[in-house]
């Protein structure tokens, strides 16, 4: 079938048959606007966009910002062989230690000298809050400079997966996410972004996220899955970005050796960006922040969406399925009367539809509650209309969990406040 005929038909398909009153009824149109907090306005009238940066100094290098080669040479700076760099990246990729008491097979009278050149400290941990019985973990990390973020540890059966956070803040400005409320700190360094996953595996390995499972072969006892969903805007921070994803995926010494395909990468659509990482040799899951397919609403919603409208993103998105062979996943939070109307969802179907079938999954996520916000999820029977109608249009859709929500770790909470370590 030709696009064409592809969009032909989407375009000719009958509306889904209403299911319930709740759903379907008249409902008023809320438009966003910022709750419990300012939202810096430029001088157009428009929501500031930072995607640059401030002026700021990063982290001393640290091991995991380096190649194996980089690592060799800086070893032999020292005055020391080449494959003490291989031993070291053992211990901090295997192992996840830092400690040079455990590092026995490195000369003794150097190992102090050693792990201080490589092992500069990135992450403080300030605070840790804990739910599901333990099953999900928030961290509060305080970075070398002061600045702080949040990363979320969560044990699913089979598999623990940990939301990284890859900015100190954000420069988005989307009105309904604590992170974006103070704007950009700065760019989370490659290190900075990996160390949140070493020190996940170390806290696991110490039976902190709810003690360890013992036996089962699908009982993880190290990070399976990352989730670049914490704080920050991955793609604003590119080329970070990929050096983390690069220590990820490598296999060991040089990196933890993890699959690609467990590796969630999202943006609110920086559509350069996802052209960019179209290209890279690297098949990680790619994740559209959507939250509304039409430009009036998302304009509003999203502010990037002024930059580049809802299609040329769902075109790169596309395009990302094409080149790679990777399932896209489309996010969508539902919140009441604002983007969860029923022509909304036969709208974001048309146009996912009319590139094509089998490229994309829909995760509608029931809105997660900031605080001063006066925002809430959709009621229970629209959130079941709005997938229902997804999926009679033949869009695979699942409602996402919303785990963490009860220590402000779920999507869209995570703020790192100062407050947070009280």
């Amino acid at each position: 079938m030709t696009e064409k005929t592809s969009r032909h038909d989407a375009a000719r398909r009958p509306r889904p048959a209403a299911r319930s009153a709740a759903a379907t009824a008249e409902r008023p149109q809320v438009m966003p606007k910022a709750e419990g907090w300012t939202q810096p306005m430029g001088p157009d009238g428009r929501p500031t966009l930072q995607f640059k940066q401030p002026r700021v100094t990063q982290p001393p290098t640290h091991l995991a910002d380096l190649t194996l080669a980089e690592r060799q040479e800086r070893m032999k700076e020292l005055g020391l062989p080449a494959f003490r760099a291989k031993q070291l990246s053992v211990h901090y990729f295997e192992h996840y230690t830092t400690d040079p008491e455990q590092m026995t097979d490195l000369p003794k009278d150097r190992r102090a000298e050693i792990a201080e050149a490589f092992f500069p400290p990135l992450l403080t941990e300030v605070r840790r809050f804990e739910t599901d019985k333990g099953d999900t973990v928030k961290f509060l990390w305080r970075l070398f400079d002061g600045a702080l973020v949040e990363s979320v540890l969560m044990r699913y059966p089979g598999r623990i997966t940990l939301c990284v956070s890859s900015q100190a803040g954000c420069g988005m400005n989307c009105p309904f996410c604590a992170t974006g409320q103070n704007g950009l700190t700065r760019n989370m360094s490659a290190a900075e972004i990996v160390e949140q996953v070493v020190v996940a595996n170390q806290v696991i390995a110490a039976g902190g996220l709810g003690g360890t499972r013992g036996g089962g072969a699908h009982d993880a006892e190290r990070v399976t899955n990352i989730v670049f969903m914490g704080m920050g805007e991955p793609l604003a921070n590119y080329k970070r970005l990929m050096q983390a994803v690069h220590r990820m995926v490598d296999p060991s010494p040089e990196g933890l050796g993890m699959s690609a395909r467990n590796i969630t990468v999202s943006t609110v659509g920086l559509v350069p960006a996802i052209r960019k990482l179209t290209q890279e040799a690297v098949p990680v899951t790619f994740a559209l922040s959507l939250h509304a397919p039409d430009d009036e609403l998302r304009d509003e919603l999203i502010p990037v969406n002024s930059r580049w409208k809802v299609d040329e993103a769902i075109d790169a998105a596309y395009d990302y399925f094409r080149q790679t062979g990777r399932r896209v996943s489309i996010e969508y939070a539902l919140i009441k009367d604002m983007n969860d109307h029923m022509w909304r969802a036969d709208l974001l179907a048309k146009k996912l539809n009319a590139r094509g079938r089998g490229w994309v999954h829909v995760n509608p996520i029931p809105l997660n509650p900031t605080p001063g916000s006066i925002w809430t999820s959709s009621e229970p029977a629209v959130m079941r209309e709005f997938v229902q109608r997804l999926q009679d249009a033949g869009i695979p859709t699942s409602l996402r969990d919303t785990r963490g929500k009860e220590i402000d770790g779920a999507c869209g909470q995570l703020a790192a406040g100062e407050g947070d370590e009280a």
